[in-house]
């Protein structure tokens, strides 16, 4: 069990795929594992699970996590009694989510069996844990607050257990307490030495001060981010996203234009990752006024797409798609063709709805739905613009941007009361 353990540690299922070394590790480990052919049936249907993901190594990331899934229905099946069991049934449930399934039926799944085990053991980590990210979406959230307050209690000296609750929190709009959770991780995370939990903990807490209208706040995150020693291990995912889209949230979000503009590319970027910066590029060229300048910008993010794609990666050449679509529209603004940008980022908007975002992000820079809302203000379009902030509100609660542009539209159409609203709210 032992040699399973540190195969599953290369499995990480929420986050990104194992790389080619660790999924190379893993198999030896669970080909020792299953060498040994000692332990409990219980314990060799275990084995024979993650056997199933390791396999086969030909195979696409999405078929093997599948394959384990199936396994591991099973053995839940197999051992009803077994609160292990069904908490590992329950994640790999979650892992295999389609991020286009708007009604969260894997989501809905795993709750189910990890509610039951988290009223009879509301101390056990694992069911605390994977019921936050079971709710970790608009639809969802508001069942996942008291789980949320909880987790941090239950496991007080680990980084990830003392983030853990900012997803929920991020996803009702409550700030105050997501930078609460966020500075308690990334302090534990950094005594520990643990790199990219306190990088994972500085994205939220940068995201969350920018909310609440704290930049001078964020820009200390951002600069502490800077004094760090560089971020190592590019492959790993949480490490690079964090260090690249930091500086980008401060610079997009204060729409400090120059900033964003004189952001430099990262060497060796993943393609969704390196795409951020030429997107925060692209979008301050075009909306200093300087339409022209963003093309070369926008040329990497589309190549940037055309990469993932042809890597098979759907998640995330869509997302890379998004921003591409997003600078093409606010280019278009700047040059003059006002029906056509909105156009596009209303379809930018669309396609960003219809997928739920990774656990590794507290979400988009800006939602392509506030953009547009942003965009239609600008064009003179207040009560289109109002209908968009709302619905942006709607998927993502108390986000700046959108309850000041909403106040804005509202007041200029004379809707008194919602701009008081909004403006209560902020």
């Amino acid at each position: 069990m032992a040699h399973w353990g540190i195969a599953m540690s290369y499995y990480h299922q929420l986050w990104s795929p194992p790389t080619r070394a660790e999924l190379h590790d893993g198999q030896l480990q669970i080909e020792q594992a299953g060498a040994m052919n000692r332990g409990s049936a219980r314990e060799r249907q275990f084995i024979a699970a993650a056997a199933a993901y390791y396999g086969d190594a030909g195979r696409m990331p999405p078929l093997r996590a599948a394959a384990y899934s199936e396994a591991m229905a099973q053995v839940a099946r197999d051992n009803p009694g077994d609160t292990e069991a069904q908490v590992f049934y329950a994640l790999s449930l979650i892992a295999i989510a389609p991020p286009e399934d708007a009604t969260h039926v894997n989501q809905k799944r795993a709750a189910a069996l990890l509610e039951r085990i988290y009223r009879a053991q509301p101390d056990h980590p694992g069911a605390a844990h994977y019921l936050i990210h079971a709710y970790d979406s608009a639809e969802l959230a508001p069942r996942g607050l008291g789980v949320a307050r909880a987790y941090s209690k239950i496991a007080p000296s680990a980084p990830h257990a003392l983030h853990m609750p900012s997803h929920i929190f991020t996803r009702l709009g409550l700030w105050n307490d997501s930078i609460a959770s966020n500075r308690a991780a990334r302090a534990a995370a950094h005594a520990q030495g643990d790199q990219g939990e306190e990088l994972h903990a500085m994205d939220y807490l940068t995201y969350a001060y920018l909310q609440r209208g704290q930049k001078s706040n964020a820009a200390q995150v951002v600069a502490d981010l800077r004094a760090m020693d560089a971020p190592g291990q590019p492959s790993d995912f949480k490490i690079s996203y964090a260090a690249a889209v930091m500086p980008v949230r401060l610079a997009i979000e204060s729409q400090s234009w120059r900033d964003a503009a004189a952001l430099a590319a990262l060497p060796d970027a993943a393609p969704h990752i390196g795409a951020i910066l030429f997107w925060a590029r692209a979008m301050a060229n075009a909306r200093s006024g300087r339409p022209q300048a963003a093309d070369a910008d926008i040329a990497q993010i589309e190549a940037s797409r055309d990469r993932l794609r042809a890597a098979g990666d759907a998640y995330w050449a869509t997302q890379v798609d998004v921003l591409d679509k997003e600078a093409r529209a606010w280019q278009l603004a700047a040059g003059g063709n006002a029906a056509e940008s909105v156009r596009l980022l209303r379809q930018a908007a669309d396609e960003e709805d219809a997928v739920e975002k990774l656990p590794v992000t507290p979400g988009p820079v800006v939602p392509a739905r506030e953009q547009l809302g942003e965009l239609l203000l600008q064009q003179n379009q207040p009560d289109s613009a109002l209908r968009e902030f709302r619905a942006a509100l709607a998927l993502a609660p108390g986000r700046r941007g959108a309850l000041l542009g909403g106040a804005q539209a509202a007041a200029a159409i004379g809707d008194g009361k919602t701009a008081a609203q909004m403006r209560a709210e902020l």
